[in-house]
């Protein structure tokens, strides 16, 4: 939606498939990072956009072992918004859409599901796709196909670009319960042994991501509900008087967490972004923002040449490779890091469960050193709200 905005924008003919009839779906990305609000502020929208509802997180914070640990101070970085704005990702979309159906070359095609490219096998060129509709079968011809369909990408698939999967040793079950009058208002996490959650402040409830061992759902349900709300309350004891809203394991969803990236992100004809290029996993919040920028960095590199008429297939496919060259670093990089959080951080925290020791979980070296010298606490921040080759909008507006 960013990149059909920018594309639109830059007077070039964009059409965006969405395979629901809207956007209402939980449990999404959504952490919109300084990154992020940086892009919008040089799109010239940020006002209108944060006066949508949304929660400014500062400071991330987690309770490890019963005690209050500052994660990472985000009013420490130098940024024009120094803070992560909680919004519901289909309120961002619908704001997105908005602003993109100023632009007359901007169509949104909703209830279209796309199933497979269109090729001409000759040329070895990826020239459209088929999407299936209400109305029947829909064919779009295009200069450029853009796969950004997520980490289950039909485009990718498809197109038959080989994905090299980095591995992830765990799951998130995504819950909701209402947030009480004397709750503390802010988001973070909470950590002990065996026992990982992390919770969103939404307003009126809680958004929470309660981590597993990866494959470990089905031995969850073989304990019981029951025996999962009395794990729940062990990290959150707050719930007590309102985790037996829990009523079936219909009010708990799976995220199968998947970190993988392709080895080639586009075909002559196609560029795949976002997830549908590299799968993160949720630590952190960075995936929407890696998208993100994937999309500001795509638009600079071939709004000009997709607004000429006269650009062929060949310098389309020398400049798909420079978007990919240019955000492979960033993307290696912030992978590497969430795979290394997986495997020494929350696989240790998850298998401690296991031992005899009963004592309160402790707080990990570096987070006692940043919390001793509070200065510190920019770089986790920067880390997570800045990232790795942060972009800024430089492709036209017409």
């Amino acid at each position: 939606m960013m990149l059909g905005l920018l594309l639109a924008r830059a007077g070039v003919d964009v059409v965006v498939l969405e395979k629901h009839a809207d956007f209402l779906r939980d449990f999404r990305g959504d952490t919109v990072h300084p990154s992020t609000l940086q892009v919008i502020h040089e799109l010239g929208l940020l006002e209108q956009f944060l006066a949508l509802p949304h929660d400014a997180v500062q400071v991330l914070r987690a309770v490890i072992g019963g005690k209050e640990t500052v994660l990472a101070d985000f009013s420490r970085i130098r940024a024009h918004s120094p803070f992560i704005a909680m919004m519901p990702q289909w309120e961002f979309l619908d704001f997105l859409r908005d602003e993109a159906e100023r632009y007359p070359g901007f169509r949104l095609i909703q209830n279209a599901e796309v199933t497979d490219i269109v090729e001409d096998a000759e040329k070895g060129l990826v020239t459209g796709v088929l999407a299936q509709t209400p109305e029947g079968q829909l064919q779009v011809s295009a200069a450029l196909v853009i796969g950004a369909d997520g980490r289950r990408s039909e485009v990718r698939k498809a197109a038959g670009l080989k994905v090299r999967d980095l591995g992830a040793p765990i799951d998130v079950l995504w819950l909701r319960l209402p947030m009480a009058p004397t709750d503390p208002p802010g988001t973070g996490g909470r950590i002990g042994r065996g026992l990982f959650l992390a919770m969103i402040n939404r307003g009126s409830y809680w958004q929470c991501a309660y981590v597993i061992p990866k494959g470990g759902m089905q031995a969850l349900q073989l304990r019981g509900l029951d025996a999962f709300k009395a794990d729940l309350l062990k990290v959150a004891p707050l719930f007590a008087d309102r985790v037996h809203l829990l009523a079936s394991w219909d009010d708990i969803k799976l995220l199968s967490v998947t970190v993988d990236r392709l080895e080639r992100w586009y075909r002559p004809g196609l560029l795949c972004i976002g997830d549908a290029a590299h799968a993160m996993s949720p630590i952190g919040g960075v995936g929407i923002n890696l998208a993100i920028q994937d999309a500001v960095a795509a638009a600079n590199i071939l709004a000009r040449a997709l607004a000429d008429p006269a650009v062929t297939a060949y310098a389309l496919t020398q400049l798909l490779a420079q978007v990919q060259e240019r955000r492979l670093f960033a993307t290696r990089v912030t992978q590497a890091v969430q795979v290394a959080i997986q495997n020494r951080v929350l696989s240790p925290v998850l298998a401690s469960a296991a031992g005899q020791d009963t004592s309160p979980l402790p707080v990990p070296w570096p987070l006692r050193v940043i919390n001793r010298f509070p200065a510190l606490q920019a770089l986790p921040a920067y880390a997570v709200g800045i990232g790795i080759r942060p972009e800024h909008v430089a492709s036209p507006r017409v």
